[in-house]
C-alpha cells in the first residue's frame, strides 16, 4: 500500500514520536511511505525512517502548533498528486493545513485519515479552559469531513461524538510502544547518579504537565539522600523551577535527551515513573515507562487512567496531586517489593493492549476497510 503521511518531524514531542514509530512500523510491513512535514535543513532526529520526504514551508512552528506559509497548500497538493497515494494519513499538527486537507483529498479522490492527538482532562472532568477546549470545538466540524479519525480511547471517542463527529467515522486505536526495544534490561544509571532508588519524570516542563506539584511533593516528602528524581525534558517552566528544586533535594535536571538509547537506559535503571499532568491524550512516555517495567503513577486524564486501571499502576486524582504524591513517594521509596510488582503488572498490560505491533495491525485494517468502502461506493455510481 502507498501511504502519504503528513505529520511532525521536529521539534521533539509526542506527535513526532508517534509519526516516527508508526511510519517505521508501516515500512517494516512492506508498505511504501512518503512523509510530508514542516522541517527544513535540520539535523536528522534519532532513529528516523528512510523514505521519500517533502518539506512544507512554514512561518513558525513549536511543540504545540505550526503556521504554514501560503505556498504550503500548493506544495502539499502538488506533492500528493505526484505521490499518488492509496491513503493519506495526517497526524494532525494544529496547523491551518489540517482544515483544508479534506478538500484537497476530495479533489484528488484519495481517502483521508486523521490522528487527533489533542489532550483532554478526562471522564467527568471539564476540558482545561483555553487551547484544549478551543481545539476540540474548532476541529470537530472539520474532522467529520475526514474518512476516519483515530483517537486513543473510548472516552475521547465519546467526547468528539458529542461535538458532532459521526461515530462511524471515529476509530479507537490506542498508542503502541515497541515492547522489544522498550523492555526491562541492564542499566548503570543508578551508579551514575549515586542512587539506590530512582524516580523519573519524562516530558515537557510546561503548565499542563503539572511538574511543579511533583517537585513540591518531593521537596516536602523529605526523601532519603540515596533516592533521586530525574527530570527528563525541557520547556517554558524549566528556568523558573530548576533554581528552587535542585540537587540539594535529590532532584537532577537532565533537560531534553535526544538519544533514544539514553532514554531507554534511564527507564531501565529507574524504579518509578511519575506523570502528574492536568491533560493528556495517551502518553507515549507513560507507555514506554510501563514497557520497561517501571511502577507507574499517573493522573486520571486523557486515556492514562484507563491504561493503569485495575492494578497496572496507581491513578492519581488531579484535584489533589501534591497531597497524594506526598503519601506515595515515601511509600514507593521504602517498599521495593511494591514497585517490582507494579512494574511487572505495567509491563504485562502493555503486552496485552498497547504494543506497536497491534497498533500497526489495527491501522492496516482501518486503511483496508476505508479503501473497500471507497471501491464499493464507486462501483454503485
Amino acid at each position: 500500500m502507498r501511504i502519504a503521511w503528513i505529520g511532525k518531524k521536529t521539534p521533539f514531542c509526542g506527535n513526532v514520536t508517534y509519526s516516527r514509530e508508526i511510519t517505521n512500523g508501516l515500512l517494516d510491513r512492506g508498505h511504501e511511505v512518503s512523509f510530508l512535514h514542516f522541517a527544513q535543513e535540520e539535523p536528522e532526529p534519532d532513529n528516523w525512517p528512510n523514505f521519500k520526504e517533502v518539506s512544507l514551508p512554514f512561518i513558525y512552528k513549536s511543540q504545540v502548533y505550526t503556521i504554514p506559509t501560503f505556498k504550503a497548500t500548493k506544495v502539499l497538493t502538488d506533492s500528493l498528486r505526484e505521490i499518488k497515494p492509496d491513503v493519506v494519513h495526517a497526524s494532525l499538527t494544529l496547523s491551518t493545513l489540517d482544515f483544508i486537507l479534506p478538500e484537497i483529498c476530495q479533489e484528488l479522490n484519495v481517502p483521508l485519515v486523521a490522528t487527533f492527538h489533542t489532550p483532554f482532562a478526562g471522564k467527568g472532568a471539564k476540558l482545561i479552559s483555553g487551547t484544549q477546549l478551543i481545539a476540540y470545538q474548532l476541529y470537530a466540524p472539520f474532522l467529520d469531513n475526514y474518512d476516519s479519525v483515530i483517537v486513543f480511547s473510548q472516552i475521547q471517542r465519546e467526547l468528539l461524538a458529542k461535538m458532532g463527529v459521526r461515530e462511524r467515522k471515529i476509530a479507537v486505536i490506542p498508542n503502541g510502544v515497541d515492547a522489544d526495544k522498550y523492555s526491562p534490561g541492564i542499566s548503570h544509571i543508578k551508579k551514575e547518579f549515586d542512587a539506590e532508588r530512582l524516580f523519573v519524570y519524562q516530558g515537557r516542563i510546561a503548565p499542563e504537565k503539572n511538574v511543579e506539584s511533583l517537585l513540591k511533593a518531593w521537596k516536602q516528602s523529605d526523601m532519603d539522600t540515596s533516592t533521586k528524581l530525574l527530570i527528563v525534558g525541557d520547556g517554558p517552566l524549566r528556568a523558573s523551577l530548576e533554581p528552587f528544586y535542585g540537587a540539594e533535594y535529590g532532584i537532577i535536571w537532565l533537560g531534553f535527551v535526544a538519544s533514544e538509547e539514553r532514554r531507554i537506559e534511564i527507564l531501565r535503571g529507574a524504579d518509578v515513573f511519575i506523570l502528574p499532568s492536568l491533560v493528556e491524550g495517551l502518553s507515549l512516555s507513560l507507555l514506554e515507562g510501563m514497557s520497561c517495567g517501571l511502577a507507574c503513577l499517573a493522573t486520571d486524564v486523557g486515556a492514562d487512567g484507563e491504561v493503569l486501571a485495575k492494578g497496572a499502576g496507581v491513578v492519581i486524582n488531579t484535584a489533589s496531586v501534591r497531597s497524594q504524591l506526598r503519601t506515595l513517594l515515601p511509600l514507593f521509596q521504602d517498599h521495593p517489593e511494591l514497585t517490582t510488582l507494579l512494574g511487572q503488572k505495567a509491563r504485562k498490560r502493555v503486552l496485552e493492549k498497547y504494543t506497536l505491533n497491534d497498533n500497526i495491525t489495527l491501522l492496516e485494517e482501518l486503511y483496508s476497510r476505508i479503501l473497500s468502502q471507497r471501491h464499493l461506493t464507486s462501483g454503485r455510481l
